[in-house]
């Protein structure tokens, strides 16, 4: 087994790292004053003008892998941008995880990178034209409606919101929450999934529309916070519809193929969250290693109390054991497609946040007081990493399918003896 990079792959690894260094990272400071002076829901001047020097750069909507397996009639429209496989991809990915706003520069930040991956694999040419297009050029921002307040999302044959045929039009009555992105105010589409037809096969009464943000209808009724974080610009907000009418050719496939759709969406969707976490968690130590080596505490460093060692060693390994796991799954999704690599899809998602969450939590400590503050940013990013632990399917979902398929392997053996 080889684990030496490619030149490729070191090549845009370190392209993607040199960019961050020299144009995102020294304008931290400049980014955190717009973002929090005046109106939160905004655009923030300091990232556009990153984004304009990333695509003169030749760095742009990295993240749709080369023949991506478009399942519409329509494969002529073009992708533009660098088509990475998933494996350069995420040596990428982790290098924008180390700036919470770096992945909005390269124009590969979700929910965006997820619905552009849905529109190049499902959509019509008139879908792609009207909304691909712009969202490639980063003139607009998306959305994804999919979990609901009033049911168990993480089963979405739960899901509630009503999409009725009437002549040319769809109607849509529903309520959507953790709708992210709906709060920056470029935001024009959403891909809204509900039930054109409960009599159907449980998972065939699904469908997915393209709902356009500013029909007569659609109210944000709120913004959600993360812990009390609003993440503005994008946010998470809570969205109700009220007899919204689409046009009939906004159902992206046809009728009843909205889990078909979810499920090509929401396996990368789930990895590309994991390349970036890892970033995360390597921006962590280093955060608690600087924090140890610097203070002292009973007369010695904190970094020579045994704890600490232990603590950051065991951070160290968890790192790398959780990055080889996620190329492992990268690779596979290249080699052998999304579905077979659905396993390591589904253990990286368990095992990336819930590394990430100990590591931060660990350097949140090394700092005291200020790690809870918003001086060292390690609490917004606890807080961020929380919410993978539900984003595109909880924990106990995945876990769910890792168990079935282990057990699956013995099924022999509990056939020879019967539980008694």
């Amino acid at each position: 087994m080889d684990f030496t990079l490619s030149e490729r792959e070191t090549y845009f690894r370190d392209r993607v790292r040199a960019f961050i260094d020299q144009e995102i990272r020294p304008r931290q400071a400049e980014h955190d004053a717009q973002a929090h002076a005046g109106e939160r829901w905004k655009v923030i001047p300091v990232i556009e003008a990153c984004k304009e020097k990333a695509k003169a750069a030749g760095l742009w909507n990295f993240f749709m892998p080369p023949n991506s397996g478009q399942t519409h009639v329509d494969d002529t429209f073009p992708f533009e941008g660098t088509q990475l496989t998933n494996l350069e991809y995420a040596l990428c990915a982790e290098e924008m995880g180390k700036v919470d706003w770096a992945s909005e520069v390269f124009n590969c930040s979700a929910p965006d990178t997820g619905n552009m991956e849905v529109f190049h694999r499902y959509g019509t040419r008139d879908q792609k034209e009207r909304w691909l297009g712009p969202l490639m050029r980063a003139e607009i921002r998306s959305a994804f409606l999919m979990t609901e307040p009033a049911v168990a999302s993480s089963d979405a044959t739960n899901i509630e919101t009503s999409m009725i045929r009437d002549g040319d039009h769809y109607v849509i009555n529903g309520r959507k929450w953790w709708s992210s992105g709906v709060g920056d105010p470029r935001c024009k589409v959403a891909i809204v999934m509900g039930k054109t037809d409960t009599s159907a096969k449980r998972h065939a009464q699904q469908s997915m529309i393209l709902m356009p943000m500013d029909a007569p209808g659609v109210t944000i009724e709120r913004m959600l916070s993360v812990y009390g974080y609003d993440h503005a610009p994008h946010g998470h907000g809570e969205v109700v519809m009220k007899d919204v009418r689409v046009p009939v050719e906004n159902v992206l496939l046809g009728e009843g193929r909205g889990f078909e759709i979810a499920q090509g969406r929401l396996g990368p969707g789930r990895i590309h969250h994991c390349m970036r976490t890892i970033g995360v968690a390597e921006t962590a130590i280093e955060a608690m290693a600087k924090r140890l080596l610097s203070r002292v505490a009973f007369g010695k460093r904190i970094a020579d109390h045994s704890v600490w060692e232990q603590r950051i060693a065991k951070a160290r390994i968890d790192i790398e054991m959780t990055r080889l796991l996620c190329l492992k799954a990268a690779d596979m999704m290249d080699k052998a497609g999304n579905k077979s690599a659905q396993l390591e899809i589904a253990m990286i998602k368990v095992a990336a946040p819930n590394m990430a969450l100990q590591i931060l939590d660990d350097a949140i400590q090394a700092h005291g007081g200020g790690g809870v503050s918003q001086d060292f940013h390690l609490a917004h990013a606890w807080a961020a990493m929380r919410t993978l632990r539900f984003a595109d399917g909880p924990d106990e979902v995945h876990n769910r399918a890792i168990a079935r398929a282990e057990f699956g392997k013995y099924g022999d053996y509990a056939a020879e003896r019967p539980v008694r």
